[in-house]
């Protein structure tokens, strides 16, 4: 990074993606070889996904309304029962496994990336073997944090469903007989809460996966620290979640809207369409684990912390070796005035 720690902080939006494209076309060939390793198979992988998911799931739609048709009890009927019952067991396993390697290619590809920014930022000799010896180390930190925040995720989508139980309840009681206008406009009002809440829990979890590779803290220590530090960048840093998050699902679109598993266009356009997509996804998720390391840095510079380069050097070192927990004497967080 070739800015000074004190400049960082008045980067907004613009500078920050210009720091993050900078970052990548400076250091391009080590993350063109961290991309064909963990950044393509993630994207495939996403895709794979969304594209098999959707053809088993229409099957499934095509046999369930056949079915209605075919009296109960025959054997025409009982094969496709059969038929349907195996099709949601695939669909239900393919979705089991895309999750599991979704996670472990998005934290190894986290690993990776915010490992090779810091060495980058203390002026480290990084090597692609030096980085991929570090990168299972790294991997244990960040699964403990994605946990806490799977379980924070997990409490909060429950208290959410409570309360969407008693706002139908009172829905159906008081407001259902007199007219469903001021329903409607509750049940919006409560989405859009729910989602600045979702957003808001993201974004902190992604700034934490950064402290827990960069600093001695992971897991609900890591989303404390997470919180307190976005304080002043929480705008910057919750318009790059979204515009990422936009972007990701307008690519998804595209992906399904090409039809590149409904196979009713030719092969020479799904193939086209499947490698455009496969693309874009790839550089989008390149470009989002690249920015969510500046925003960090960014998020320091703007609170006064310094961190001393000579302390992360032998933090990172740390995970070449067995890895012992750094304390705050070894990363010295200092206070500087501009």
């Amino acid at each position: 990074m070739d800015r000074e720690q004190e400049d960082l902080q008045f980067l907004g939006f613009f500078g920050i993606c210009k720091e993050t494209f900078n970052i990548i076309f400076n250091w391009s060939k080590i993350f063109t070889k961290l991309t064909l390793t963990l950044i393509i198979p993630l994207s495939c992988i996403s895709l794979a996904n969304d594209g098999f998911s959707t053809f088993i799931y229409g099957k499934i739609i095509n046999n369930t309304a056949t079915l209605d048709y075919i009296p109960q009890g025959t054997p025409a009927y009982d094969k496709i029962s059969n038929m349907i019952f195996s099709e949601w067991t695939t669909f239900w396993l393919i979705k089991f496994a895309y999750l599991i390697f979704l996670l472990i290619f998005s934290l190894l590809s986290t690993s990776a990336v915010v490992y090779t920014i810091a060495c980058i930022y203390t002026g480290k000799e990084i090597t692609y073997k030096k980085i991929m010896s570090v990168v299972p180390k790294v991997w244990k930190r960040l699964i403990i944090t994605f946990l806490w925040n799977f379980g924070i995720m997990f409490v909060y989508n429950f208290i959410w469903f409570i309360i969407t139980m008693i706002a139908l309840i009172i829905w159906f009681i008081f407001i259902f007989p007199n007219g469903d206008s001021l329903g409607k406009l509750a049940s919006s009002i409560l989405f859009i809460i729910y989602l600045l809440g979702f957003t808001y829990i993201n974004v902190i979890w992604q700034l934490a996966s950064v402290i827990s590779v960069l600093e001695d803290t992971y897991g609900i220590q890591a989303m404390m620290r997470s919180k307190k530090l976005i304080k002043g960048k929480m705008g910057i840093s919750t318009a790059v979640f979204l515009i990422f998050t936009f972007c990701f699902v307008g690519i998804e679109m595209l992906f399904e809207k090409a039809e590149v598993i409904d196979w009713t266009v030719g092969i020479g356009g799904k193939i086209c369409y499947g490698i455009l997509c496969l693309v874009l996804l790839t550089l989008l998720f390149l470009f989002g684990l690249v920015v969510q390391t500046v925003i960090y840095f960014v998020c320091k510079s703007y609170h006064h912390e310094n961190i001393d380069k000579s302390s992360l050097a032998d933090h990172l070192d740390a995970y070449l070796g067995d890895y012992i927990p750094l304390n705050s004497k070894n990363i010295q967080l200092e206070e500087y005035h501009v």
